[in-house]
Protein backbone atom coordinates (compact mmCIF):
# COMPACT_ATOMS: atom_id res chain seq x y z
CA UNK A 1 0.00 0.00 0.00
CA UNK A 2 1.10 3.63 -0.71
CA UNK A 3 2.03 5.62 1.54
CA UNK A 4 -0.43 7.88 2.47
CA UNK A 5 1.17 10.61 4.21
CA UNK A 6 2.51 12.08 1.20
CA UNK A 7 -0.96 12.05 -0.71
CA UNK A 8 -3.70 14.92 -0.65
CA UNK A 9 -6.75 14.19 0.58
CA UNK A 10 -8.54 14.09 -2.80
CA UNK A 11 -5.91 11.31 -3.76
CA UNK A 12 -6.26 9.36 -0.51
CA UNK A 13 -10.42 9.10 -1.41
CA UNK A 14 -10.02 8.67 -5.16
CA UNK A 15 -7.20 5.65 -4.26
CA UNK A 16 -9.59 4.42 -1.64
CA UNK A 17 -13.02 4.75 -4.22
CA UNK A 18 -10.73 2.71 -6.68
CA UNK A 19 -9.98 0.54 -4.61
CA UNK A 20 -12.97 -0.41 -3.18
CA UNK A 21 -14.66 -0.26 -6.32
CA UNK A 22 -12.05 -2.55 -7.99
CA UNK A 23 -13.20 -5.30 -5.24
CA UNK A 24 -16.59 -4.52 -5.79
CA UNK A 25 -16.71 -5.51 -8.94
CA UNK A 26 -15.14 -8.58 -8.55
CA UNK A 27 -17.39 -9.81 -6.45
CA UNK A 28 -20.29 -9.10 -8.37
CA UNK A 29 -18.55 -11.03 -11.28
CA UNK A 30 -18.56 -13.93 -9.05
CA UNK A 31 -22.41 -13.33 -8.48
CA UNK A 32 -23.12 -12.53 -11.93
CA UNK A 33 -20.99 -16.08 -12.67
CA UNK A 34 -22.40 -18.25 -10.03
CA UNK A 35 -26.27 -16.72 -11.08
CA UNK A 36 -25.45 -17.84 -14.82
CA UNK A 37 -23.88 -21.47 -13.85
CA UNK A 38 -27.60 -22.02 -12.58
CA UNK A 39 -29.62 -20.56 -15.23
CA UNK A 40 -27.68 -22.29 -18.10
CA UNK A 41 -25.95 -25.25 -16.77
CA UNK A 42 -27.45 -26.71 -14.06
CA UNK A 43 -31.00 -28.21 -14.18
CA UNK A 44 -34.36 -26.93 -13.05
CA UNK A 45 -33.18 -23.93 -11.22
CA UNK A 46 -33.97 -20.48 -11.72
CA UNK A 47 -32.91 -17.31 -13.24
CA UNK A 48 -32.82 -14.89 -9.67
CA UNK A 49 -29.18 -14.49 -9.54
CA UNK A 50 -28.40 -12.88 -13.16
CA UNK A 51 -31.72 -10.90 -12.31
CA UNK A 52 -30.24 -10.09 -9.41
CA UNK A 53 -26.12 -9.93 -9.63
CA UNK A 54 -26.43 -8.68 -13.60
CA UNK A 55 -27.47 -5.17 -12.75
CA UNK A 56 -25.32 -4.70 -10.05
CA UNK A 57 -22.46 -5.89 -11.94
CA UNK A 58 -23.26 -3.51 -14.67
CA UNK A 59 -23.21 -0.18 -12.19
CA UNK A 60 -20.07 -1.83 -10.73
CA UNK A 61 -18.60 -1.97 -14.49
CA UNK A 62 -19.32 1.74 -15.01
CA UNK A 63 -17.97 2.82 -11.76
CA UNK A 64 -14.91 1.22 -12.19
CA UNK A 65 -14.26 2.80 -15.70
CA UNK A 66 -15.26 6.17 -14.40
CA UNK A 67 -13.21 5.79 -11.53
CA UNK A 68 -10.14 4.46 -13.37
CA UNK A 69 -10.87 7.65 -15.27
CA UNK A 70 -10.23 9.97 -12.05
CA UNK A 71 -7.65 7.91 -11.25
CA UNK A 72 -5.32 8.68 -14.33
CA UNK A 73 -6.40 12.41 -13.74
CA UNK A 74 -6.12 12.43 -9.74
CA UNK A 75 -3.00 10.02 -9.33
CA UNK A 76 -1.67 10.86 -12.36
CA UNK A 77 -0.79 7.57 -14.39
CA UNK A 78 0.31 6.97 -17.52
CA UNK A 79 -2.23 6.79 -20.95
CA UNK A 80 -0.64 2.69 -20.38
CA UNK A 81 -1.78 2.58 -17.33
CA UNK A 82 -5.16 3.73 -17.64
CA UNK A 83 -5.89 1.48 -20.70
CA UNK A 84 -4.40 -1.43 -18.83
CA UNK A 85 -6.76 -0.86 -16.11
CA UNK A 86 -9.70 -0.29 -18.63
CA UNK A 87 -8.63 -3.78 -20.06
CA UNK A 88 -8.53 -5.42 -16.60
CA UNK A 89 -12.03 -4.40 -16.21
CA UNK A 90 -13.53 -7.39 -18.91
CA UNK A 91 -12.18 -10.25 -17.69
CA UNK A 92 -13.66 -11.63 -14.34
CA UNK A 93 -11.96 -10.44 -11.09
CA UNK A 94 -8.88 -9.22 -12.71
CA UNK A 95 -10.05 -5.33 -11.39
CA UNK A 96 -8.35 -6.74 -8.36
CA UNK A 97 -5.22 -8.54 -10.22
CA UNK A 98 -5.04 -4.75 -11.64
CA UNK A 99 -5.38 -2.96 -8.29
CA UNK A 100 -2.26 -5.48 -6.73
CA UNK A 101 -0.28 -5.10 -9.27
CA UNK A 102 -0.83 -1.08 -9.32
CA UNK A 103 -0.08 -1.15 -5.60
CA UNK A 104 3.29 -3.30 -6.09
CA UNK A 105 4.57 -1.35 -9.08
CA UNK A 106 3.90 1.86 -6.77
CA UNK A 107 1.24 3.04 -9.89
CA UNK A 108 -1.49 4.11 -6.74
CA UNK A 109 0.97 6.79 -5.81
CA UNK A 110 1.22 9.78 -8.21
CA UNK A 111 3.93 10.95 -9.78
CA UNK A 112 6.24 13.69 -9.04
CA UNK A 113 5.01 16.06 -12.42
CA UNK A 114 2.41 18.67 -12.27
CA UNK A 115 -0.89 17.17 -12.72
CA UNK A 116 -2.38 17.17 -15.80
CA UNK A 117 -4.63 19.91 -17.39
Amino acid sequence: MPATDALTSRQRLTLRAFTAVAIFEAFTWVGLLTGMYFKYLATDTTEVGVKIFGPIHGAAFVAYLLLAVIAWRVLRWSFGTLVTALVCSVPPLFTVVFEVWAARTGRLVPEQRPALV
